[in-house]
């Protein structure tokens, strides 16, 4: 199993030169990546579609950007991949997204996997001045804008919302043809589009049932592409909440001990490209506490699927 933590950024932790010592400590302690995550904003009114209608952390409010912060990490660090759980597609045009994210393969030496989804909060959206209908089909062109980026020599994309002329865009990638691609989502149509045209998928720890639910609708649409799915990529995000006493069972997925959450872990992550992404910053208030929580998380990780 993979394991990942996330980049020190929200709340008491976005300090640049703060992340940069915690990641540099992170990669130390053996882990495989180190994901940056992406808000604009924090409502004061509970958001729609935020966890049943609860405030938002108040911490959201204060935050790095996103690709700045993984620049961060970047120089601070020398082996660990370096992605995003997940970058809002939408919110800048596809060409200055390919610029962006290829300048960060560079300056980390071809570690970065490009991890990207819709969000899921309506006021973001107005914020950054998007529109929020049509969002999968604003996606699917922001691919297509990517993949003609990197993967062609003379770039040109005629599409509904954008054109690129005729037109050489340099420099490349390190990573040929192209960086991965991770999408994100929890509905069909996010897991078809997964299935059809990623790399991998950008999950989350959840109940059994509903993961293998959603992860069915991944592998039937990359066998009608006629890919293979066991060549996609998991990556399962846990926002855990650390008891010192056993949570529910029904709860372990992202409430519990260190021990419950991380055996739910292990029994999600099956095929040998899986991965865990712990991400503390909700849970910790100190970068010493932080580090040593993810001290605990990949000693218990590190141990056999029970049974």
């Amino acid at each position: 199993m993979r394991i990942g933590f996330s980049v020190p950024q929200f709340g008491p932790f976005a300090d640049p030169g703060r992340s940069a010592a915690m990641c540099a400590a992170l990669e130390a302690l053996g882990c495989h990546s180190l994901w940056v995550a992406d808000r604009l904003l924090a409502p004061l009114t509970p958001p729609d579609g935020y966890a049943g209608g609860k405030p938002m952390p108040v911490r959201y409010g204060t935050h790095l950007d996103p690709l700045l912060a993984l620049s961060v990490a970047a120089t601070a660090t020398e082996r660990v991949r370096l992605g995003s759980s997940t970058l809002n597609a939408l919110w800048q045009p596809p060409l200055v997204l390919a610029r962006a994210l290829t300048t960060l393969d560079l300056i980390s030496r071809g570690r970065l996997d490009v991890g990207l989804g819709l969000g899921w909060m309506r006021e973001e959206y107005e914020a950054a001045g998007v529109p929020w209908k049509e969002r999968g089909a604003r996606l699917e062109e922001t691919l297509d804008v990517l993949e003609a980026v990197w993967r062609s020599e003379t770039v040109v994309h005629t599409g509904r919302l954008w054109t690129v002329p005729e037109s050489t865009v340099l420099p490349k990638p390190v990573q040929g043809p192209r960086p991965p691609i991770l999408l994100g989502g929890f509905t069909p149509p996010a897991l078809e589009r997964v299935g059809r045209r990623a790399d991998g998928w950008l999950a989350a720890s959840m109940p059994l049932p509903y993961f293998e639910g959603l992860w069915a609708v991944a592998v039937e649409a990359a066998e009608r592409a006629g890919r293979d799915p066991a060549g996609l990529r998991r990556v399962f995000r846990v926002n855990p909440e650390v008891t010192a006493a056993e949570a529910d069972p029904s709860e372990v997925h992202e409430r519990g001990t260190v021990r419950q959450i991380c055996d739910h872990l292990r029994v999600m992550c099956r095929a040998g490209n899986d991965e865990v992404l712990v991400d503390l910053q909700l849970t910790t208030d100190s970068p010493g506490e932080f580090l040593d929580l993810a001290a605990a998380f990949m000693a218990e990780l590190a141990e056999p699927v029970p049974g």
